[in-house]
C-alpha cells in the first residue's frame, strides 16, 4: 500500500489510467491486467481464505521499494531443480499476488469517489492559483512603478533630511562629549591660573552636559570623574583658602569666596577659615621658635621637630629670646592682620550685596544670603576672641619657658614693649584686656623685678659708700626728660612719636584717630619700629667741666649728641606731666641772679646740684617708670620700690650728714616730728639692723624682710672735720641739695605715677610724697647745723663775755670787744662760705638756712652769756642793747637774711630785767623757750633793784612748776 501511494504521489494528478501506464515495466508485471482483474472479480474468493493467502507473503515483500523480487526468489530455488515444484511454487506466489491484486483493486475501487471529489478540489485550487499569481505580478508592477515615481524620489529626500537632523545633533553631541573630554586639560589651566570660581563653574556645566548625555556609556563614566574633580577643586580651593590666613589678598580671597558661593557652601568656607586661622597661628609660632632653636643648637641630635610648642620654648637662649620674639610677634600681626582684613572684606561686600531687589526670586534668594551673612559674621565676631586667645596662649608659653630674672634692664624692657604692642593689638583686634598676657608678663616681671630692685638696692649702697659727694656737672638746663630713660614721657605728647611707643601712651588725641591696624594695613610692621627706635636714644646733659660755655664745651662727652630733639616743652625746668606747665616753685634765672650775694655763685650758671649716685637714682627711676608705664599691673609693685630708692637715699644723706647727738640739747628743734617718723620708718622697713622689729608700716608686705639693704657707711675719702672745709661744707651741699634735687624731681613725677597707680593703691603713693618727698629739705636744718655750730667759736665768746662788768653807773656809748669778736667770726664764716661757692655752689635756701643757724646759736650764745651775768644795773642792761645793736646792724651788712632770726629772743631777755613783779611772772609762763637757768637768773639779778625777796621767791618756784612736768 506504501509503494501504491508514493507512486501516487510521484505521478501527479493524472488519471488511474494514465497512472497505471506510466508504471515501469517490473511494475507491470506485478499489477494484473484489467482481464485478470476481471477474472479476479469474477472468481468468488473467501475473504478469509484471502486474507490467509495475503498473510502468508513473506514479510520480506513489504520491506521497502529497493527490494529485488527476483534475486531473492532465484536465490531460493534449490539446488536441484524440480519442475513440478517450481510450478507448485509459481502457482503459490500467483495465487499470492492475484489475492494482494485483488486487494488493491477493491482498496482502488472503494476510494473512487472520494478521489475524484478531492481532484476536482485541487483542479480548483488550480485555477485559483493561477489568477492569484496574475493579481500578484500586477501588483509587483505597480508596487514598482510606484517605487520609481514616489517612494525614491519624494520619501527619499525627507528620509535624508530626517537623517540629516540626527546626524546633526549627533554631531553636536559628538562634539559636546569632545569639548568634555578635554574639560580635564581646561580646569587644570584654569586651576594654575586660580580662578577657582571659573574652574567650579565650568565643572557644574560639564556636570549638567553630562547628565544630558548619559545615555551614552563613555558619559556615564566621565560624570564620575568630573565629580572626582570637582572634589578635587574643592581640595584646592580649600588650601588656596588657608593661604589667606597669613598674606591676605583681595582678588584671591573674592576669587576663593566666589567659589564657595557657587558651591553653596559659604557656611562651611566660614568654618574651615577659622580651622585653618587656628592652625595657622600654631604653624607659624612653632616655625618661627624651631627655626631659633635649631640656629642655636648647632649640630646636636636633639630632634626638635617632634617636640611639642611649650618644651621647645624652654630651649631658646638668652641671646635668641628677643629676636625670636619679635619674629613671633610679627608673624602673628600677619596672621591678626589678615583675620582683620578679612573682616573687612565680609563688611565691604555686605554693603554691596545689601541692595533691595524686586524681583520675588532674588527675594529668596536675598533671604538665603541674608542668613549665610548674618552666620559668617556671627562667626567671624565670635572668632576675633578665639583667635586673639590662642595668639596670648602662644605667647605665654613662650613668655612663661624662659626665666627672665638674669635679663639685662634694657632687654627686659624690649620684651615688656613688645608684649605691650602686642597687647595694644589685642584691645584694638578684639577689645580684650589681654588677662592671659598681662598675668603671664606679670609673673615674670614681679620675679624679675624683685632680683633687679635687689641688685639695685645693693648697688646703691654699693654707690653711697663709694661717693665723694663731689658735684657732678651738668648742664644749667638739665631735666630729667632729657635722659633717654624718661624719652617715653616726651612721646607722649610728641605727634611724631614712632608707633612703637604709642602704645604706652594714653594721652596722645592722634593715636585715638588711628589705629595700628590702620597705620599698617598696607605695609610694614608695628614691631620693626624697635630697634630704629633704641638707636635714636641719646641725651646731652653733661656740661664741660662744670662750666656751661658754649667755647669751652669740647670734652670727653662728645659721644652725646646735642638735645635739640628734645621739645621746648621738655626742656623747662619741671614739666607737669598733666598740663605741660610749669610748676611755680621753679624759679626762673633772673630772679636767681638777683640773688647772687647771697648765692655765693658769681661765676657760675645755676645748674642743678647732684651727684653720680643722684643721677644713678633718677635713671633707675625712669627705668622703673619705663616698666611700670608699659606693665601697669605691677605698678604698685614698682612704685613701692621707687619709694625705697627715694627712701634710702634720704636715709644715706641723714646718717651721713645730719645724725648728732646735739640735736636733742640744742633745743632748737631741727628734726620735725613728721620727719623724725620718717626716718623710723625708713630704718624698721628698709634698713637691715641687727634687731629688726616686726614690720610695722602700713605699705610694708612680709617680703619687705628680703628687701632690706644694710646702712650705708660714709666714704673714709669724705672728711667732716676739716675746719678749713667748714666740716666739709662742700660735701653737705652736695649730698643735701642733691637729695632736694631728687625730691623735686620725684614732686615732677607725681602726676604721672598717680595714673599709673591702682586707685585703691592711690594712699600709699600720696602718703609717700606727704611724709617722705615733702621732707627732704627739712634735712637742711640738722645738716647744716653741724656746720653752724662748729664754724664760730661760741664758747670762746661765752669766755669774752664773762669778764665784761655789766654792774656800771653810767650809759656806756662804745660797745664791748666781744661783739667785735663775733662780728669776726662771722666775717671769717662770709668768706669762707665764698671760698667754699667756688667749688660747689651754694644756693640761696643754703647760705639762708646757714646764716640763720649760725645767726640763731650767735643769739643763743649772747642770751647765755648774759644769763650768766652775777650783778647787772640799768645801765649794764643798756650797754647789752647797745652791744646788741651793733652786732645786728654790722652782721646786716653781711647778710641779707630779713628778718635776723632770734632777733626778739635776745631784746625781750634783755628787756625782762625792767618788769614788775606781777609782769615778771607772766613773762615766765608765757617764755618757755628760756631755759630754767636763764628765767632764774632774770629773778635773782632783779633783786634788790625792783624785786624783794620774798617776790623772788615766788617767782622762782612758778619757774618750777614750769620745769616740774619736763622731769
Amino acid at each position: 500500500m506504501q509503494k501504491i501511494k508514493s507512486l501516487m504521489a510521484r505521478q501527479g494528478l493524472k488519471s488511474p489510467q494514465e497512472s497505471m501506464a506510466d508504471l515501469s515495466p517490473v511494475e507491470n508485471l506485478r499489477i494484473p491486467s484489467k482481464e485478470e482483474l476481471r477474472e479476479l472479480r469474477e472468481q468468488p474468493i473467501d475473504p478469509q481464505a484471502e486474507q490467509e493467502i495475503i498473510d502468508s507473503i513473506e514479510e520480506v515483500y513489504f520491506s521497502n521499494d529497493s527490494f529485488d523480487m527476483v534475486q531473492h526468489e532465484l536465490e531460493k530455488l534449490p539446488p536441484e531443480l524440480n519442475l513440478q515444484e517450481l510450478e507448485e511454487y509459481r502457482d503459490k506466489l500467483k495465487k499470492q499476488q492475484a489475492a494482494v491484486s485483488k486487494k488493491v483493486a477493491d482498496l482502488i475501487l472503494e476510494k473512487q469517489p472520494a478521489y475524484v471529489k478531492e481532484l476536482e478540489r485541487v483542479t480548483a485550487l488550480q485555477t485559483n492559483l493561477q489568477l492569484a499569481a496574475v493579481i500578484c505580478t500586477n501588483a509587483r508592477r505597480q508596487l514598482s512603478v510606484a517605487k520609481e515615481g514616489f517612494t525614491e524620489a519624494s520619501l527619499g529626500l525627507l528620509a535624508n533630511q530626517r537623517r540629516r537632523q540626527l546626524l546633526t545633533g549627533l554631531l553636536k553631541s559628538l562634539r559636546t562629549i569632545k569639548t568634555l573630554q578635554r574639560t580635564d586639560v581646561r580646569l587644570s589651566e584654569m586651576l594654575e591660573e586660580e580662578d577657582y570660581p571659573g574652574a567650579i563653574q565650568l565643572c557644574l556645566e560639564c556636570q549638567k552636559a553630562a547628565s544630558t548625555f548619559k545615555h551614552y556609556s563613555c558619559i556615564s563614566e566621565l560624570n564620575s570623574k568630573l565629580q572626582d574633580t570637582l572634589e578635587q577643586i574643592e581640595e584646592q580651593l580649600d588650601v588656596a583658602l588657608s593661604k589667606t590666613c597669613k598674606n591676605f589678598d583681595v582678588s584671591h580671597y573674592t576669587k576663593v569666596q566666589s567659589a564657595y558661593t557657587l558651591l553653596g557652601k559659604t557656611q562651611t568656607a566660614m568654618d574651615q577659615l577659622h580651622m585653618h586661622f587656628t592652625q595657622a597661628i600654631h604653624n607659624t609660632v612653632f616655625q618661627v621658635v624651631l627655626g631659633y632653636v635649631e640656629l642655636c643648637a648647632g649640630n646636636a641630635d636633639t630632634k626638635f621637630q617632634k617636640m611639642q610648642y611649650k618644651d621647645l620654648c624652654t630651649h631658646i637662649t638668652l641671646d635668641s629670646y628677643i629676636p625670636c620674639l619679635t619674629d613671633l610677634c610679627k608673624a602673628l600681626w600677619e596672621v591678626m592682620l589678615s583675620y582683620h582684613r578679612t573682616m573687612q572684606w565680609h563688611e565691604e561686600h555686605d554693603k554691596l550685596e545689601a541692595a533691595p531687589s524686586p524681583d520675588d526670586t532674588a527675594v529668596l534668594e536675598s533671604d538665603e544670603l541674608v542668613v549665610d551673612r548674618s552666620y559668617v559674621k556671627k562667626k567671624l565676631e565670635h572668632g576675633l576672641t578665639r583667635i586673639w586667645q590662642d595668639v596670648q596662649l602662644k605667647v605665654k608659653a613662650y613668655i612663661l619657658g624662659t626665666d627672665m630674672s638674669n635679663f639685662k634692664y634694657d632687654d627686659f624692657i624690649v620684651v615688656l614693649d613688645v608684649i605691650s604692642r602686642l597687647m595694644q593689638v589685642g584691645e584694638e583686634f578684639c577689645g580684650s584686656k589681654s588677662e592671659v598676657l598681662q598675668e603671664s608678663i606679670k609673673r615674670q616681671s614681679v620675679n624679675y623685678f624683685k632680683n633687679y630692685h635687689r641688685a639695685r638696692l645693693e648697688e646703691l649702697r654699693m654707690f653711697l659708700e663709694n661717693e665723694t659727694w663731689e658735684l657732678c656737672p651738668v648742664k644749667s638746663n638739665f631735666n630729667i626728660a632729657q635722659l633717654h630713660e624718661f624719652k617715653f614721657m616726651g612721646q607722649c605728647r610728641s605727634p611724631s612719636v614712632s608707633p612703637s611707643r604709642q602704645a604706652v601712651s594714653s594721652t596722645s588725641p592722634a593715636q585715638e584717630e588711628m589705629s595700628l591696624f590702620q597705620q599698617y594695613l598696607q605695609e610694614g610692621n608695628p614691631f620693626e619700629m624697635h630697634t630704629e627706635h633704641r638707636e635714636e636714644e641719646t641725651e646731652d646733659v653733661l656740661a664741660s667741666n662744670g662750666y656751661e660755655s658754649d667755647e669751652l664745651e669740647k670734652s670727653v662727652y662728645q659721644d652725646y649728641d646735642s638735645d635739640s630733639d628734645v621739645p621746648e616743652e621738655l626742656k623747662q625746668d619741671f614739666v607737669d606731666e598733666q598740663t605741660g606747665d610749669v610748676p611755680l616753685k621753679s624759679v626762673s634765672r633772673e630772679t636767681i641772679r638777683s640773688k647772687k650775694k647771697s648765692d655765693y655763685n658769681l661765676n657760675k650758671t645755676n645748674a642743678p646740684i647732684l651727684t653720680n649716685t643722684t643721677l644713678n637714682v633718677i635713671r633707675l627711676v625712669g627705668k622703673y617708670m619705663q616698666m611700670m608705664n608699659i606693665l601697669k599691673p605691677i605698678a604698685f609693685d614698682v612704685i613701692h620700690c621707687v619709694s625705697q630708692l627715694f627712701d634710702y637715699y634720704l636715709y644715706a644723706v641723714y646718717t651721713f650728714f645730719g645724725r648728732n647727738d646735739m640735736y636733742e640739747s640744742s633745743g632748737m628743734g631741727l628734726i620735725s616730728s613728721r620727719l623724725r617718723t620718717t626716718l623710723n620708718r625708713i630704718q624698721e622697713s628698709l634698713i637691715d639692723v641687727e634687731a629688726v622689729g616686726e614690720n610695722a608700716g602700713v605699705h610694708g608686705p612680709a617680703e619687705d624682710k628680703k628687701e632690706k639693704v644694710p646702712s650705708p657707711h660714709l666714704s673714709q675719702l669724705v672728711v667732716l672735720t676739716n675746719s678749713g672745709t667748714l666740716y666739709g661744707l662742700a660735701q653737705r651741699v652736695v649730698a643735701t641739695e642733691s637729695l632736694v634735687f631728687l625730691a623735686e624731681q620725684f614732686e615732677s613725677l607725681q602726676s604721672h605715677l598717680d595714673t599709673m597707680m591702682p586707685a585703691a593703691k592711690k594712699p600709699f603713693l600720696q602718703q609717700f610724697y606727704s611724709q617722705t618727698v615733702s621732707t627732704a629739705s627739712e634735712l637742711r636744718k640738722p645738716i647744716y647745723w653741724i656746720v653752724a655750730a662748729k664754724a664760730i667759736d661760741y664758747e670762746q665768746m661765752l669766755l669774752m663775755m664773762a669778764g665784761v662788768k655789766w654792774d656800771i653807773r653810767e650809759i656806756m656809748s662804745q660797745h664791748n670787744v666781744y661783739v667785735d669778736a663775733l662780728l669776726k667770726e662771722f666775717e671769717q664764716f662770709n668768706k669762707r662760705l665764698g671760698d667754699v661757692s667756688r667749688h660747689v655752689r651754694i644756693p640761696l635756701p643754703v647760705s639762708n638756712v646757714l646764716w640763720e643757724h649760725c645767726i640763731r646759736l650767735a643769739n643763743r650764745t649772747l642770751v647765755e652769756g648774759y644769763a650768766n651775768v652775777k650783778k647787772c644795773s640799768n645801765e649794764g642792761r643798756a650797754l647789752m642793747q647797745l652791744d646788741f645793736q651793733q652786732f645786728l646792724m654790722k652782721l646786716e651788712k653781711l647778710t641779707d637774711l630779713r628778718p635776723i632770726p632770734d632777733k626778739e629772743f635776745v631784746e625781750t631777755y634783755i628787756k625782762a630785767y625792767y618788769l614788775t613783779e606781777n609782769d615778771m611772772e607772766q613773762f615766765i609762763k608765757n617764755h618757755r623757750e628760756y631755759s630754767m637757768k636763764q628765767l632764774a637768773n632774770l629773778v635773782n639779778v632783779c633783786l634788790g633793784s625792783h624785786i624783794n625777796k620774798k617776790a623772788r621767791q615766788k617767782l622762782l618756784a612758778a619757774i618750777d612748776d614750769i620745769d616740774r612736768p619736763k622731769r
